[in-house]
Protein backbone atom coordinates (compact mmCIF):
# COMPACT_ATOMS: atom_id res chain seq x y z
CA UNK A 1 0.00 0.00 0.00
CA UNK A 2 0.96 3.46 -0.89
CA UNK A 3 2.56 5.73 1.57
CA UNK A 4 2.41 9.33 2.55
CA UNK A 5 5.93 11.37 3.67
CA UNK A 6 4.97 13.61 6.06
CA UNK A 7 7.24 16.54 7.05
CA UNK A 8 6.39 18.98 9.91
CA UNK A 9 8.36 22.03 10.48
CA UNK A 10 7.87 25.34 12.44
CA UNK A 11 10.29 28.60 12.09
CA UNK A 12 12.61 27.16 15.10
CA UNK A 13 12.75 23.13 14.09
CA UNK A 14 11.97 20.44 11.77
CA UNK A 15 9.28 18.61 14.42
CA UNK A 16 8.79 15.02 13.07
CA UNK A 17 9.48 13.80 9.33
CA UNK A 18 8.76 10.33 8.19
CA UNK A 19 6.18 8.19 6.44
CA UNK A 20 2.38 7.87 7.30
CA UNK A 21 -0.81 5.74 6.53
CA UNK A 22 -2.64 9.05 7.30
CA UNK A 23 -3.12 12.58 8.32
CA UNK A 24 -5.63 14.39 10.28
CA UNK A 25 -5.61 18.15 10.33
CA UNK A 26 -7.83 21.14 11.91
CA UNK A 27 -7.97 23.84 9.17
CA UNK A 28 -10.15 27.53 8.64
CA UNK A 29 -12.49 25.05 6.37
CA UNK A 30 -12.92 22.03 8.71
CA UNK A 31 -11.35 19.03 9.93
CA UNK A 32 -9.26 17.32 6.77
CA UNK A 33 -7.86 13.64 6.52
CA UNK A 34 -5.29 13.09 4.01
CA UNK A 35 -4.59 9.65 2.79
CA UNK A 36 -2.16 8.56 -0.60
CA UNK A 37 -2.99 9.67 -3.79
CA UNK A 38 -5.37 12.88 -2.28
CA UNK A 39 -5.83 15.44 -4.64
CA UNK A 40 -3.47 18.27 -3.92
CA UNK A 41 -4.56 20.65 -1.55
CA UNK A 42 -3.45 23.78 0.44
CA UNK A 43 -5.29 24.20 3.58
CA UNK A 44 -4.63 27.30 6.74
CA UNK A 45 -4.05 25.68 9.93
CA UNK A 46 -6.23 26.75 12.71
CA UNK A 47 -4.46 28.33 15.92
CA UNK A 48 -4.88 25.50 18.56
CA UNK A 49 -5.17 22.67 16.44
CA UNK A 50 -4.37 19.07 16.83
CA UNK A 51 -2.56 17.09 14.17
CA UNK A 52 -2.21 13.56 14.13
CA UNK A 53 -0.43 11.84 11.67
CA UNK A 54 -1.40 7.48 11.92
CA UNK A 55 1.02 4.79 11.60
CA UNK A 56 0.01 1.26 11.11
CA UNK A 57 1.43 -0.97 13.62
CA UNK A 58 2.63 2.05 15.67
CA UNK A 59 0.73 4.73 18.11
CA UNK A 60 -0.71 7.65 16.56
CA UNK A 61 1.83 10.72 16.33
CA UNK A 62 -0.22 13.74 18.14
CA UNK A 63 1.03 17.26 17.65
CA UNK A 64 -0.01 20.37 18.99
CA UNK A 65 -0.46 22.88 15.84
CA UNK A 66 -0.81 26.83 15.91
CA UNK A 67 -0.99 28.60 12.95
CA UNK A 68 0.07 27.52 9.50
CA UNK A 69 -0.33 25.65 6.26
CA UNK A 70 -0.78 22.09 5.15
CA UNK A 71 0.28 21.09 1.91
CA UNK A 72 -0.41 18.08 -0.05
CA UNK A 73 0.73 17.39 -3.32
CA UNK A 74 2.06 13.80 -4.97
CA UNK A 75 1.83 11.51 -1.68
CA UNK A 76 4.11 14.27 -0.28
CA UNK A 77 2.53 15.94 3.16
CA UNK A 78 4.19 19.61 4.55
CA UNK A 79 2.86 20.92 7.61
CA UNK A 80 4.62 24.25 7.87
CA UNK A 81 2.89 25.41 11.37
CA UNK A 82 3.97 28.72 13.09
CA UNK A 83 3.91 26.61 16.57
CA UNK A 84 4.26 23.02 16.61
CA UNK A 85 4.73 20.77 19.78
CA UNK A 86 4.62 16.96 19.80
CA UNK A 87 2.42 15.58 22.32
CA UNK A 88 5.00 13.63 24.00
CA UNK A 89 7.18 17.18 24.35
CA UNK A 90 4.61 18.87 26.36
CA UNK A 91 4.85 19.86 30.32
CA UNK A 92 1.98 19.11 31.10
CA UNK A 93 2.12 20.98 34.21
CA UNK A 94 3.42 24.27 32.48
CA UNK A 95 0.28 24.11 29.91
CA UNK A 96 -2.05 23.73 32.92
CA UNK A 97 -0.90 26.82 34.56
CA UNK A 98 -0.52 28.38 30.95
CA UNK A 99 -4.50 27.99 30.29
CA UNK A 100 -5.23 28.61 34.18
CA UNK A 101 -3.33 32.21 33.78
CA UNK A 102 -5.08 32.76 30.27
CA UNK A 103 -8.67 31.82 31.67
CA UNK A 104 -7.74 34.50 34.79
CA UNK A 105 -7.05 37.22 32.19
CA UNK A 106 -10.24 36.70 30.36
CA UNK A 107 -12.39 36.65 33.58
CA UNK A 108 -10.87 40.57 34.19
CA UNK A 109 -10.84 41.66 30.52
CA UNK A 110 -13.71 40.28 28.82
CA UNK A 111 -12.00 41.70 24.98
CA UNK A 112 -8.34 39.64 25.47
CA UNK A 113 -7.57 38.77 22.28
CA UNK A 114 -4.15 37.41 23.07
CA UNK A 115 -5.39 35.53 26.67
CA UNK A 116 -7.88 34.08 24.18
CA UNK A 117 -5.22 32.58 21.87
CA UNK A 118 -3.21 31.36 24.64
CA UNK A 119 -6.24 29.64 25.94
CA UNK A 120 -6.79 28.05 22.75
CA UNK A 121 -2.60 27.07 22.26
CA UNK A 122 -2.51 25.60 26.04
CA UNK A 123 -5.97 23.38 25.66
CA UNK A 124 -4.40 22.00 22.45
CA UNK A 125 -1.19 21.39 23.93
CA UNK A 126 -2.84 19.18 27.03
CA UNK A 127 -5.12 17.41 24.14
CA UNK A 128 -1.77 16.64 22.23
CA UNK A 129 -0.44 15.12 25.57
CA UNK A 130 -3.26 12.93 26.27
CA UNK A 131 -4.64 15.38 28.82
CA UNK A 132 -8.00 17.09 29.35
CA UNK A 133 -8.32 20.53 29.49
Amino acid sequence: MAKLRVGVVSPEREIWSGEADMVIAKTVEGEIGILPRHAPVLGVLVEGGILKVKREGEADLVAAVHGGFISVADNEVSVLAEVAELGSEVDVAAARDALTRAQASIEANQDDADAAIEVKRAQARLRAAGEES
